[in-house]
């Protein structure tokens, strides 16, 4: 699915980008090296305006839902829509944000082939006729196949999909991810190579695996707090945006003013500084990133602004793309700077510049997206340098922990919360789930032959207060009584000698009192019964002995519990 789209949609970005900045009708494109200057000379700044009004005509006329970096309608989708996500999508998403990638707007791909593979995974599900878990499994595989060929880190793209997009984790849902993210990184290679997406300098440096680099990695927790600032900076920045550019009339006026403003700040920049730098994907930039091509603290800083600047005009004016390329962007030329800043403050400081770049991307991707294991072992696959583990897992956390100070969601969850559809920030294992049916139920429960006077359960003035009944027929389980129910049947009727056997409901089920809570409820469920009876094995000569009862509030009741443990 997404690892046949890829090819298609690099060379669909090529086209355009090829058209529009060169004046020329090719497809090939590397993303990793700077765009020459384009023959239109100041007229430059219209190639993301005209690439912009084929990203509104194509979205408003077809699929509104391939709007903006795609990531947010996937989770939308498996949270909210039962996983269905519509055909059109998929098309419409490869060609909107071609066309807004390839004119220069600063925005990534990765958020669209991650939209494009779940539509895709989502239409299969829909033709087959697969049940809603099952299609929402595609749909997340789909999501991790898009990250792990775009990038070629499998691991990443597994831990993507893990972390991000499925509501349960199990064999059931991590096998189709796994199969599938590994699918899309071997034909990924087949087309592209083996090759990670950045080229990094085989000797990083500055990359503590020794006693004696606390320095190193106090650094590393500074540049991880600094770069979780700057995630919760374009968390804010882009909807800003959203609402600034939604208060001009009209979608192609809003969106031309939005790529205006990128098409004024990629002429200025390559006018002043001899590069475009922010447009596209931003990946040129990257790579001159790591390999210290780029030097000047401030210069790097700069960057890191215009790309939060870029990308959230490009997206909240209307734009087609993703979040995901330009928070690593962010990150290596913060990195970076930071970098800079310390040598030139700490002389001889344990420093260096593509090291801290890349931890620098990690800590942004894994604090913006709130996807920490993810960001590590894609920094991981990407060097194929151990050492550089420690350093990521410190920064990320201190990014994820300053990013989180700052803004409770996260760059894909905020836009859906605004929409009123909020999204778990955790997976919690339903712990009363693995409970039995004898730590679920209530034990308080009065067990009386079906001819005994409803009236004998009220007089009852001694003992616990009753709220259940199980009525029995030659110590056979007939049926159960909610007493508040049935007296006000009772009452309705008139006492007189009406019967519990007569007010009994005959809708429960009888389980063990070894059942596991979620057989329980996955029982009570297809039966549609109100309650559940609990016994004991009982012996071979007699029947079985009641326990207790399980009903809907005995249920609540055990969630909450567990969810004490971990309250979130």
């Amino acid at each position: 699915m997404s690892r046949q789209s890829e090819p298609v949609h690099r060379g669909l970005i090529g086209l355009v980008h090829n058209v529009l900045f060169l004046g020329r009708f090719s497809f090939p494109y590397d993303a990793s090296q700077f765009t020459p200057a384009a023959p239109w000379g100041a007229w430059v700044i219209l190639v993301p305006v005209v690439g912009g009004v084929g990203v509104t005509w194509i979205v408003n006329k077809f699929a509104p839902e391939a709007k903006g970096h795609g990531v947010p309608e996937v989770m939308d989708a498996i949270y909210y829509k039962r996983g269905v996500i519509r055909p059109a999508v998929a098309l419409v998403k490869s060609i909107a944000s071609a066309l807004a990638i390839g004119s220069g707007a600063a925005v990534g791909r990765e958020g669209p082939i991650i939209q494009i593979g779940s539509a895709l995974g989502s239409t299969l599900g829909q033709v087959v006729r697969m049940t809603p878990g099952q299609r929402i499994t595609l749909v997340a595989a789909g999501a991790g196949a898009g990250i792990a060929s775009t990038f070629n880190t499998p691991i990443g793209g597994v831990l993507f999909a893990t972390e991000l997009m499925l509501p349960e984790v199990s064999v059931n849902t991590f096998l189709p991810v796994a199969l599938a993210t590994g699918t899309a990184t071997f034909i990924g290679r087949l087309f592209f190579g083996a090759a990670p997406a950045f080229f990094v300098p085989a000797q990083l440096g500055a990359i503590p695996n020794e006693p004696g680099s606390a320095l190193t990695l106090a650094l590393y927790a500074v540049l991880g707090a600094l770069t979780g600032a700057a995630a919760a900076l374009l968390i804010r920045a882009l909807h800003w945006a959203e609402d600034a550019f939604d208060r001009i009339p009209g979608p192609y006026l809003r969106h031309a003013c939005g790529m205006s403003l990128v098409g004024v700040l990629i002429y200025l920049l390559f006018r002043y500084a001899g590069h475009y730098y922010v447009e596209g994907v931003g990946y040129a930039t990257i790579q001159a990133t790591l390999y210290g091509h780029l030097q000047g603290g401030a210069f790097l800083l700069l960057l890191a602004l215009c790309k939060t600047f870029a990308t959230s005009v490009s997206l909240g004016s209307g734009s087609s793309g993703g979040v995901f390329s330009p928070s690593l962007f962010i990150g290596a030329t913060l990195g970076a700077s930071f970098a800079s800043l310390m040598a030139m403050m700490m002389p001889g400081a344990p420093v260096s510049a593509p090291a801290f770049a890349m931890v620098g991307m990690g800590a942004m991707v894994g604090g913006g997206t709130g996807a920490a294991m993810t960001a590590v072992a894609m920094i991981f696959e990407m060097t194929r340098d151990y050492d550089i583990v420690l350093p990521m897992i410190i920064a990320v956390a201190f990014s994820l922990g300053a990013r989180r100070l700052l803004s409770r969601e996260t760059i894909y969850t905020l836009k859906l919360v605004r929409r009123g559809h909020p999204i778990p920030n955790a997976l919690h294992a339903n712990m009363y789930m693995v409970q039995n049916a004898a730590q679920v139920m209530e034990t308080d429960v009065l067990v009386l032959d079906e001819s005994v006077p409803f009236q004998h359960v009220l007089s009852r003035s001694e003992g616990p207060a009753f709220r259940h009944v199980v009525v029995t027929k030659k110590h056979e389980i007939e049926g159960v009584l909610r007493v508040n129910i049935g007296l006000r049947r009772a009452v309705s009727q008139g006492l007189g000698d009406i019967t519990v056997g007569s007010l009994a409901q005959t809708n429960f089920i009888v389980v063990r009192e070894n059942d596991v809570a979620f057989d329980v409820i996955t029982r009570l469920w297809k039966k549609h019964a109100a309650m559940a009876v609990v016994v004991s094995r009982g012996d071979a000569q007699g029947p079985p002995r009641v326990l207790g009862v399980i009903a809907k509030e005995h249920i609540a009741d055990s969630v909450a519990s567990s969810i004490k443990v971990f309250p979130g």
